[in-house]
């Protein structure tokens, strides 16, 4: 299995905007990518303009794949404007859980 972990920075007055836009981009990876596993959206405690996002794909193609899905080229368009700095993105091999973990937890995703 292929994860990311991104550090995004985003303007002030766009925390909330970016919140609801970055909604739409993760459930419709999980719902209509069958090859991606986990898309967590977390804000920073400390820093309320900092997000993590924490992605598992089937594998680096289909990450690649996500790239091009709908739901996430109208997000890009829509919250790009609003980084502040570049993205930090961190490429993982999963460890645990097992693919097949991951796999077996993923309709329980779709109940959002």
């Amino acid at each position: 299995m292929f994860s990311i972990f991104v550090t995004i920075n985003v303007l002030p007055e766009h925390v909330e905007e970016f919140k609801n836009a970055s909604l739409g981009d993760s459930e419709g990876s999980v719902r209509d990518e069958p090859e991606c596993y986990r898309f967590d959206i977390n804000q920073d405690e400390s820093i309320p303009t900092r997000f993590y996002l924490y992605e598992v794909y089937q594998d680096e193609n289909a990450f690649e794949h996500h790239l091009t899905t709908p739901h996430f080229l109208t997000w890009k368009a829509k919250v790009e404007p609003w980084f502040v700095g570049d993205l930090d993105i961190v490429r993982m091999n999963t460890v645990f859980p097992s693919t097949s973990g991951w796999r077996a937890q993923k309709p329980s995703l779709l109940n959002f």
